[in-house]
């Protein structure tokens, strides 16, 4: 990219972010029943850790079948490097500095092997905190279609009951609460964590958590098969297990499904990096096998080619997970933190088998399923995102020019091609067109750039403190 173009990419930035978000009822819905959604989120799944993403290893079958089916995304990022605003963006179509939620809930005692006694975690701020209840979220702009709407996995947008997903929009969940759990009796760090509806439960404690989230999953579409619904389904594979034990265990997977799909697996050596890979492996696996049978569930009832399934992970990949050739991982501002792999399939407007490079993300997905239901969102609801239909067909390009991220003191913005990075891990100026990896520091080479990106920056940040305030983090 010259500056010339450069400057035009830079001068549609902020005009990007401020495209209307839906629009009237598309002509393919007059007189038909609009489609059904799918979305299924994955958690700190790899940039590469797919089949159809490169993966030497990582076998996914059903998510290489579902992008020969759609389009797969190969430049498509997340507003947060972490869990909690990663998934608050998606849910709202709004930065997380708009929508109230830019940090976790999280209670960071436990990385130090804490047990908060259950009066101590009652008033804790991973129990109390929770995005604004102001916020409009997709279940509820759907509902007005029509839609009725399901969650089965990982909420993580506050656990008091006003938060919950049933007062949020949702009519049905299975779940856990909060940011993360031990697959197996469904505790964060000793504390229960699994809800049905509003109630906590403990009757499945000893399943796996993905066959659960798989089974409610089904068991949702069948229920609602003669009706628009909206299926939303973010397993906890392949994030780390949430518990005590040490050392800790990282990603589990049943043992025998280790051994049948990646080989010997000797547990006495569970703390090696090869095992710990082969863990993270199977439970990815194992979530490909569980939305082969959600797809599956589909097809058997003939919806297959009235549904959207849109694929992605919250953030990008920690741990054993493989972000080539993208640096860094989550909780980083570099590209192995915010990239994510993302796979649609839509049948009649996305071309099946095609790959689409360009500049999109997670705030797309609101304002996109708006557009797809024919439901405007509520009138002063302002957007970040902007339905991407066109662009997923082939039919335009991506009018995202730049996007901005900030998690405490760490910030970035892509402007075009160049990526501004300053954080505690590393600071720079790459342009992505010449260096996905982000190796090259071209700060010196191009200080007005450099300048340009930074004034960009400069102006988001005016712009998000000028929103109307929301909780929980924000002083008004």
């Amino acid at each position: 990219m010259n500056r010339r173009e450069y400057l035009k990419a830079a001068g549609l930035g902020l005009a990007a972010l401020a495209l209307p978000g839906c629009t009237g009822a598309p002509q393919h819905l007059v007189g038909k029943r609009p489609p059904n959604i799918v979305l299924i989120v994955s958690d700190d799944q790899g940039y590469r850790d797919l089949g159809c993403y490169g993966s030497p290893d990582i076998k996914t079958p059903n998510l290489d079948r579902l992008a020969a089916d759609g389009v797969r995304l190969t430049s498509f990022y997340v507003t947060w490097p972490a869990c909690t605003p990663s998934r608050g963006s998606l849910l709202t179509g709004r930065y997380p500095q708009r929508n109230g939620t830019y940090d976790m809930f999280r209670n960071d005692l436990v990385d130090h092997d804490y047990l908060y006694p259950k009066d101590e975690y009652a008033v804790s701020w991973e129990m109390v905190g929770g995005m604004d209840t102001r916020e409009v979220l997709i279940p509820r702009a759907l509902a007005r279609a029509g839609y009725v709407s399901g969650i089965f996995g990982k909420w993580d947008l506050g656990q008091l009951h006003r938060f919950l997903p049933l007062q949020r929009g949702f009519d049905e969940f299975y779940g856990f609460t909060n940011t993360g759990i031990d697959y197996w009796t469904h505790e964060r760090y000793g504390v229960p964590s699994m809800r049905r509806g509003n109630e906590p439960t403990t009757q499945d404690k000893g399943t796996y958590a993905t066959d659960l989230f798989r089974r409610e999953a089904v068991r949702f579409i069948e229920k609602y098969k003669d009706r628009p619904f909206f299926c939303y389904v973010p397993f906890n594979a392949p994030h780390a297990a949430s518990n005590l034990e040490r050392p800790r265990p990282g990603v589990q997977a049943p043992l025998e499904y280790i051994r049948a799909a990646y080989g010997e697996y000797d547990p006495k050596d569970a703390d090696s990096r090869k095992v710990r890979r082969m863990r993270y492996m199977a439970a990815t696996t194992y979530m490909d096998e569980a939305i082969g049978q959600i797809l599956e569930t589909l097809a058997a009832h003939g919806l297959g080619d009235n549904t959207i399934v849109i694929f992605f992970s919250d953030n990008g990949g920690s741990g054993e997970a493989d972000n080539g050739p993208l640096k860094g991982g989550r909780s980083q501002m570099f590209e192995g933190g915010l990239r994510v792999p993302c796979i649609v399939r839509w049948p009649g407007v996305v071309p099946a088998g095609s790959v689409c490079d360009e500049f999109l993300c997670s705030m797309e997905i609101f304002p996109t399923l708006c557009s797809a239901a024919g439901v405007r969102p509520p009138r002063g609801l302002v957007l970040d995102g902007f339905d991407v239909t066109a662009v997923l067909a082939g039919r335009q390009k991506s009018p995202r020019k730049e996007m901005c991220w900030q998690r405490q003191g760490d910030k970035a913005a892509r402007v075009g091609s160049y990526k501004w990075v300053e954080s505690a891990r590393g600071s720079g100026l790459f342009d992505l067109d010449s260096d996905i990896g982000e190796r090259r520091d071209v700060s010196n080479e191009k200080p007005d750039v450099l300048s340009d990106v930074k004034s960009r920056f400069a102006a988001w940040e005016k712009q998000m403190a000028q929103a109307e305030p929301r909780g929980p983090f924000r002083d008004f």
